[in-house]
């Protein structure tokens, strides 16, 4: 199992790498490459005659769906909208495929290997961010990253995120090797908060302790650096929802010291250039701009679709031809998940992903409930299970909050957070003998 076991490390690892792709028979992602041969190599290496209950109950919701999305193709009227259909549901069925198939080959490994894959995402993440930030520091020297380092490897073209101009001083957003800087922001909100209760629950000394509080710190920087309001949002949400099972960290020191490093930086960043950040703040948090009408503005087609195809929307991933009246762009998507979700798939196909997120949570809350059985017969593992089960639970409602002004639960970052959900309590439930570590 050591080739499929790498080529899942490595699909999570690249997951949010979107613009690391090459524009054959459409665009083909990094995350595309290495998710088509985990899943040839897990076909070939796969010998066990059954499924856990987990992965058949995924493929009884990606059968749901499909059947869905094909109804919906009878309401596509251009050819337009047929080649963007066919795009999703190629990615569509590559998702779920690898969360079904990723679920599977979770439930025969060890915990260990589980850690693995979560350090594998979060690491890829970091990454990510690393290059945000060299890629913001080189544009305020004049100089275009990505035409240094992604052009010679992909052949397109792309760049930093520029938001405006300031006294004569260029803003620049950093999307690193995502395509938005709103994609980096809401998808930080998943190591976030999937690893700050495991951080707060380690014990003093603990050889991880420091090292995760420095990682913690630095994508929280770098989420700042996007100036994605969508990004607050869901940390905000994810961070109520762990308040009351972790209300005694607010005064923990391994909190409030981490947190006085982070606003010393920004203090003193801040200080040096107040005109800068006032003008820029206010730029943020005001509500009438041209970016805010936009987003809301999509939310006028859900009764226009209620109306005219109530049932099955207009066709999977078929948004951006009906939205191009607006933009003057064929490829300009929603600027909500939820809007598309409806648009797209009507209220059937609504409901039925409804179910599928359901069933996330109900899986988190199964792997809490054995997070707590594990901690009443004395079971150490329960210290690492029960906060990586609350920070999940957090990382899943701060993103959906997040997709409510956009949308990132399409993308593959999100089905490989799933993977890890719904392998969570398989995983721990048959390994509790093992180092927790």
């Amino acid at each position: 199992m050591r080739l499929s076991g790498g080529l899942f490390l490595a699909t999570l690892f690249v997951v949010t790498w979107e613009k690391v792709h090459w524009n054959v028979a459409g665009a083909v992602g990094i995350a595309d490459v290495l998710t088509i041969l985990f899943l040839v190599a897990f076909a070939l290496e796969w010998g066990a005659p059954r499924f856990p209950r987990t992965t058949v109950t995924v493929l009884a919701i990606f059968a749901a769906l499909l059947v869905i999305y094909l109804i919906g193709f009878f309401n596509i009227e251009t050819k337009q909208s047929l080649d963007q259909w066919g795009k999703g549901m190629v990615k569509f069925v590559l998702h779920f495929l690898f969360l079904a198939a990723g679920v599977a080959y979770l439930a025969r490994r060890s915990v260990a290997y589980y850690w693995r894959a979560v350090a594998a995402l979060t690491l890829g993440l970091v990454a990510n961010s690393a290059y945000g930030v060299l890629q913001l520091l080189a544009a305020r020297g004049g100089v275009n990253l990505d035409h240094l380092v992604l052009a010679p490897l992909t052949g397109g073209a792309s760049s930093i995120n520029i938001y405006g101009a300031i006294g004569g001083t260029t803003v620049y957003r950093p999307n690193a090797l995502t395509g938005d800087p709103n994609h980096l922001a809401v998808m930080l909100c998943v190591p976030l908060l999937m690893l700050l209760p495991l951080y707060l629950r380690l014990e003093r000394g603990h050889r991880l302790r420091i090292p995760l509080a420095i990682v913690l710190a630095f994508l929280f920087l770098v989420q700042l650096t996007t100036l994605s309001r969508s990004g607050l949002l869901g940390i905000i949400v994810g961070l109520l929802v762990l308040a009351v099972p972790y209300r005694w960290a607010l005064t923990s020191r391994a909190l409030l010291v981490p947190l006085a490093g982070i606003a010393a930086v920004l203090l003193a960043v801040i200080w040096e250039r107040r005109h800068y950040f006032e003008v820029l703040l206010r730029s943020r948090i005001q509500t009438g701009g041209s970016s805010e009408s936009a987003h809301l503005a999509v939310y006028d087609f859900v009764p226009q679709i209620i109306h005219s195809h109530p049932l099955f929307g207009l066709g999977l991933n078929t948004f951006s031809v009906y939205y191009e009246f607006v933009t003057g762009k064929s490829n300009w998507g929603p600027h909500s998940f939820y809007v598309a979700l409806i648009v797209e798939t009507g209220l059937v196909g609504a409901v039925a992903f409804f179910v599928f997120l359901r069933y996330l949570f109900a899986r988190l809350h199964a792997a809490r409930a054995l997070g707590r059985r594990l901690a009443a017969e004395g079971i150490a593992i329960a210290a690492r299970l029960r906060p990586l089960a609350w920070g999940m639970t957090a990382a899943l409602a701060g993103t959906m909050a997040a997709n409510l002004f956009y949308l990132t639960m399409q993308f593959y970052y999100f089905y490989a957070f799933a993977v890890l959900v719904l392998a969570l309590p398989i995983v721990f439930g048959r390994g509790v003998r093992h180092d927790p570590d």
